[in-house]
């Protein structure tokens, strides 16, 4: 028998999803309320469960059409009275009416609402009934098998819609091969136009040009509340977003075919589409991917016009020509490529970012006022009599002591400081104080907090992009406590110029501090903690300086990058008495591009040879490489064997032999100016690692 149950209940998401292979979901409408039935696929036949609350174009989409006629042929007939009662009140659509914009007059009839649909709910189609595990090559002939078994073969109503015109025609037939509609053009002409006019005779002379044949992708149903369409509405929804969003056009010239495609491309591209939409990217990040997908679709297509312009037997000055092109164009179109996959691929994501738009996120310098005068900018919402006679013995009467200083009062820290102008100072006197935008520091000013980091705390919780964004050419913050909420990018990231930190609490909610290439950070008894993602990322190029840090309960507490375009140029770290614990991953990790330099690992132990002795019971060294040739007297490459020396102590007795080459890898680029004096406790996976991509 088939149960089914009128009043609204709600049931779990996940016994719907295990339910499994043996389930096939159904959901029921009528005008006010609708009903969701589960019918059990096993082999007695019967009912197991029933459910509400699942979404409607999931069920369109995921109900076995073949089981359930399969189903009704076997029952007896009470079953089967009760699978025509079904029928009879599956005929009311499960999909919502998308209607036109108020205010646009269009003559075209309203479609299926279906670009609305969840990640799990393409994600399943496309792993499931799509694409499976094809290869890159087998794709249209997967995706033509899928909508064969789902499209309705003709006699339906569709709006093909264009960059120019949209316009009602009714499909005749499904060319499923190559993904084609046969479609013939509803009179009287219904259609609108953007930025042109188009008439009968000129739809029908187009249409005569392509055949009567258009892309499948390029229809979309019409609405009709029989509910015979919604298969047909869907199957052609998530046609037109995989070669939206998700085919590339360059995907199936991989010579590397053998391969799962759904895997490699389209569940990454699936969540980088929905980690967009729902703000988990930063913008200058969502710019540089939407900038590189653009150029590699017209290197692309230049590489196809070269290609085909070469003669295979020919060995024509101009052919040779062509092929040095080809091959630069090959060459390019690569290397975009990779820089595509890097974004679409969240750990790469996450372990090598972008430099993103650099252009948006910064803001112009104000240079000297145009007086002469120099103003400290004083934030406070109140104050006691003893904090004012405090802060004008301590800070005010040193700093205005001169005739051309002036003093300012604000109550909101991003005001006074978008009210500065070089060598102005910013004093923040105690108090919690709620930002709701990015704090640029363009000039070369001074943020200081008058008191203890833990009295003097400046808070964003809304989105955007990084708390600080500086990139002055000397620029101070001290004494102050920031705490992120609800983030998608870091707290602090110095693009270009030189920051000097000292004594301030960083409360981290995705990536911590960014130093950028070229950009100088010195980062002076500082507490970070709390990021998703490293604590401090330093980029090639740019000079850190850490000393007296407390770096705890992140991802990774410091991420080197070395990338493989940036031509070697490495960066120069300095690293002293700093605390770096309870980190997930490593306490430093080094991300390199994988060149097969791999070290090899010992078989044993006796194969690293002799340890050099030390003065710590808690450290052990290795022996850098170089020692052994060290007989040149130059006083440079003698400091150099001291800092290989130095950086050897830090090590653990009791880690791995990976980690020690980890760090003899370090020694041997010349990463670190310095590094003494520091500890590492706790940290999961390491202190020193290395991440080849």
């Amino acid at each position: 028998m088939l149960y089914m149950e009128q009043e609204a209940q709600e049931t779990p998401s996940a016994k719907a999803r295990e339910a499994g292979d043996d389930m096939t979901d159904v959901a029921v409408f009528d005008l006010e309320s609708y009903v969701n039935v589960e019918l059990d696929m096993k082999e007695d036949n019967r009912i197991s469960k029933v459910g509400h609350n699942v979404s409607a174009t999931s069920q369109a989409l995921f109900q076995n059409e073949e089981e359930d006629q399969d189903e009704s042929e076997s029952d007896d007939d009470d079953d089967g009275s009760s699978t025509d009662q079904f029928k009879t009140e599956k005929s009311a659509t499960r999909l919502q009416r998308c209607e036109h914009q108020r205010g646009v007059n269009s003559s075209l009839p309203d479609t299926f609402q279906t670009s609305h649909l969840l990640f799990y709910e393409r994600f399943k189609a496309y792993q499931d009934y799509m694409l499976g595990d094809c290869k890159p090559s087998e794709v249209k002939a997967f995706t033509a098998d899928y909508l064969e078994k789902v499209l309705e073969p003709s006699d339906w109503l569709a709006q093909w819609s264009t960059d120019v015109f949209d316009v009602l025609v009714e499909v005749r037939d499904v060319d499923f091969k190559n993904l084609k509609a046969c479609v013939e053009l509803v009179l009287p002409l219904q259609c609108d136009c953007r930025g042109c006019e188009l008439n009968e005779d000129a739809m029908k002379s187009l249409l005569d040009a392509t055949q009567h044949k258009v892309p499948l992708h390029e229809l979309q149903v019409v609405y009709d509340e029989s509910g015979d369409f919604d298969q047909t509405a869907i199957a052609l929804e998530h046609l037109r977003f995989f070669y939206e969003h998700i085919w590339r056009l360059w995907d199936e010239e991989d010579e590397d075919d053998d391969f799962d495609y759904f895997v490699r491309c389209v569940e990454p591209r699936l969540r980088l589409y929905y980690d967009i939409l729902e703000g988990r990217v930063p913008a200058g990040l969502v710019a540089e991917y939407q900038f590189l997908l653009k150029n590699c679709s017209q290197c692309f297509k230049q590489f196809l016009v070269v290609r085909s312009s070469l003669s295979t037997d020919s060995d024509s000055e101009l052919d040779n020509v062509s092929m040095v092109e080809g091959l630069k164009l090959y060459d390019q179109l690569e290397m975009l490529k990779r820089k595509l996959h890097i974004i679409e691929n969240p750990l790469l994501r996450y372990v090598l970012g972008c430099k993103g738009n650099n252009k948006q996120q910064c803001v112009q310098s104000r240079g000297i006022r145009a007086s002469g005068i120099k103003v400290i900018h004083v934030v406070t919402v109140s104050c006691s009599n003893i904090q004012l006679q405090s802060l004008l013995s301590d800070r005010l009467q040193p700093l205005g002591s001169s005739e051309d200083t002036r003093i300012q009062f604000h109550t909101d820290p991003v005001a006074a400081v978008d009210s500065c102008h070089q060598g102005d100072v910013v004093i923040v006197l105690p108090g919690i104080y709620n930002v709701s935008s990015s704090i640029f520091l363009p000039d070369s000013i001074s943020i200081e907090g008058f008191g203890l980091p833990d009295e003097v705390v400046i808070e964003k919780k809304n989105k955007g992009g990084s708390f600080l964004e500086s990139t002055g050419a000397d620029v101070t913050l001290s004494n102050i406590k920031f705490i992120q909420h609800d983030a998608i990018e870091g707290i602090l990231c110095v693009r270009q110029g030189t920051l000097n930190m000292e004594n301030c609490v960083l409360q981290c909610e995705t990536t911590g501090v960014i130093v950028r290439t070229s950009a100088q950070l010195t980062m002076k008894m500082c507490d970070l903690y709390g990021s998703k993602g490293a604590g401090v990322e330093i980029y090639p190029g740019s000079v850190c300086s850490l000393v007296g840090n407390g770096i705890h309960h992140c991802k990774d507490g410091i991420l080197i990058k070395d990338f493989a375009d940036e031509l070697d140029v490495m960066p120069s770290i300095t690293m002293e008495n700093n605390v770096i614990h309870n980190n997930e991953g490593y306490g430093v990790i080094v991300v390199k591009p994988n060149t097969g330099e791999h070290y090899r690992v010992p078989l044993d132990r006796s194969e690293e040879g002799p340890a050099e002795p030390t003065s710590s019971s808690n450290s052990a060294d290795i022996q850098p490489e170089s020692v052994e040739n060290n007989n040149n007297t130059d006083r440079g490459v003698a400091s150099t064997s001291s800092r290989k020396l130095q950086l050897s102590r830090q090590l653990s007795r009791n880690k791995e032999w990976s980690c020690s080459r980890a760090v003899q890898d370090m020694v041997d680029r010349q990463i670190f100016v310095s590094l003494q004096g520091n500890q590492f406790r706790r940290n999961n996976k390491g202190d020193f690692g290395t991440f080849f991509y």
